[in-house]
C-alpha cells in the first residue's frame, strides 16, 4: 500500500467536513464532499446537496472556475470514489477526465454496482494518478448508503428514552416526554438522518406520535417514511399517522415478520430507519439481531412504580439474550441533564469494517 502524506490527510479532512453539510439530505445518494487543491491551496470546494443536484466533485470543479482557476494540473480529494455511470445525472468521472485533473484521491469506496469499471481503473487508464486516503468517519457517515446498496435493506439505529428508575413513560400529569429539549434536539437530528421511522401498534395508540422532523431545519429533506407494525391491525383512524398533511407515507405492517418488513422499506429507498418504537418493539429488534446503532437518552428522573411495570425491569428480557451485548466505541454526552449514549453493535460494526477491508484490498491493486 502506498504510503500518504500528512498534507493528504489534511485535504481528505477539509473534503469530509463538506460531506457533513449533506447529511441526512442526499438519500438514496450517499454524502459526499470534495475540495480541489493547487500549488497547496483550495481552489475549489463542493459538496452533494440532494438527490438529482449536482454531485460533489462537480460542485467543486464549478467552484474553481467561478473563483477564475483552472483545474488543470490539479488534485482532487473526495470522501467517496466518483461515479462512473449515467444517473440523473453524468458521471463524475468523465468531467474529472476533461477538466485535466491531474489526481484524485478518494477516502472510501462506492459500492453500487452501476459503477463499472471502477474510477480508479478509468482514471489509471487515463493517466491520471488515482490513490486511497482510508477515512473511516466518511464510511461511517454513508453507514446507511453502504448497507442498503450492499443488502437492500436499511441501516438501523434502534433509539430509546428512559429514566433512571428504568420507566419509558412520564405518565403523570400533562407531562408527554422523559427528555429534555437539548435530547428530544438530539433525536429529531437522528430523525433528520433516517429515511424512515418505525413504532409498535402499543406506541401508536399510547403517545399518538407525528414521527415528523421537527426542531432541526430540514432544508431539502424529505419527512421520513413512517412505519407501524401491528398484530392486529386495529388502530385509531384518527390518529396523526392516518390524518395528518403526511398521511400517505405512513405505512403500516400487519403480522409481518421484521426481515419482510425490512425489505419493503428498503425497496422504498429506506437506507437508513430509526426504531422509535417502546420496549416491546426494541427488544423484537434486538433479539432478532437486527440492529446496527443504538442510540439511548437517559433522564435524571424517578417517575415511580405506577408508571412502570416493574421497578428496575431491564430494558431486554433475560431470556431474549444469552449474555451481555457490548457497545462497541461507544460515546456519551451531557444534554444539559439527560445523558446520551450512542454505539455500535457488533453487526454494524463488523459490515462497517468490511467496507474499511474493501478499501485497503482495493488500495493494494
Amino acid at each position: 500500500m502506498k504510503s500518504f502524506s500528512l498534507d493528504d490527510r489534511y485535504w481528505m479532512q477539509e473534503a469530509f467536513k463538506l460531506a457533513l453539510l449533506g447529511e441526512g439530505l442526499t438519500s438514496p445518494n450517499p454524502s459526499v464532499g470534495a475540495v480541489i487543491v493547487k500549488n497547496g491551496i483550495i481552489i475549489g470546494k463542493g459538496y452533494h446537496k440532494k438527490a438529482g443536484a449536482p454531485h460533489a466533485e462537480i460542485e467543486a470543479i464549478e467552484d474553481a472556475k467561478r473563483h477564475g482557476y483552472s483545474v488543470s494540473g490539479s488534485t482532487l480529494y473526495v470522501t467517496l470514489e466518483p461515479c462512473t455511470c449515467w444517473g440523473k445525472t453524468p458521471p463524475c468521472s468523465l468531467r474529472i477526465i476533461e477538466e485535466k485533473i491531474s489526481r484524485v484521491v478518494a477516502g472510501s469506496p462506492d459500492p453500487n454496482p452501476k459503477n463499472k469499471p471502477r474510477a480508479m481503473e478509468l482514471f489509471r487508464a487515463q493517466g491520471i494518478d488515482f490513490s486511497w486516503e482510508i477515512h473511516s468517519e466518511a464510511i461511517f457517515l454513508n453507514r446507511g448508503f453502504y448497507h442498503w446498496i450492499v443488502t437492500g435493506k436499511p441501516w438501523v439505529i434502534g433509539k430509546m428514552a428512559m429514566a433512571i428508575d428504568g420507566s419509558f413513560s412520564a405518565g403523570i400529569g400533562d407531562e408527554k416526554w422523559i427528555s429534555g429539549l437539548p435530547a428530544r434536539t438530539v433525536a429529531h437530528t437522528l430523525r433528520m438522518i433516517s429515511d424512515g421511522i418505525l413504532i409498535g401498534a402499543q406506541t401508536a395508540r399510547h403517545d399518538n406520535p407525528l414521527l415528523t422532523i421537527r426542531h432541526v431545519d430540514k432544508k431539502y429533506k424529505v419527512q421520513p417514511w413512517r412505519a407501524i407494525v401491528s398484530l392486529s391491525g386495529r388502530l385509531p383512524k384518527e390518529l396523526f399517522l392516518f390524518t395528518d398533511s403526511f398521511k400517505e407515507r405512513t405505512l403500516l405492517f400487519v403480522r409481518v415478520p421484521l426481515e419482510m418488513v425490512l425489505e419493503e422499506l428498503g425497496s422504498r429507498t429506506v437506507t437508513t430507519l430509526l426504531v422509535e418504537g417502546g420496549k416491546t418493539i426494541f427488544q423484537a429488534f434486538l433479539s432478532k439481531g437486527l440492529i446496527h446503532e443504538v442510540a439511548f437518552f437517559l433522564s435524571p428522573l424517578i417517575i415511580g412504580k405506577a408508571h412502570h411495570t416493574e421497578w428496575g425491569n431491564s430494558l431486554i428480557e433475560s431470556k431474549a439474550l444469552s449474555s451481555p451485548i457490548p457497545l462497541i466505541y461507544p460515546s456519551w454526552e451531557n444534554l444539559k441533564g439527560d445523558i446520551y449514549c450512542r454505539g455500535l453493535l457488533l453487526k454494524g460494526a463488523q459490515f462497517l469494517e468490511e467496507i474499511r477491508n474493501q478499501v485497503i484490498n482495493l488500495a493494494n491493486v
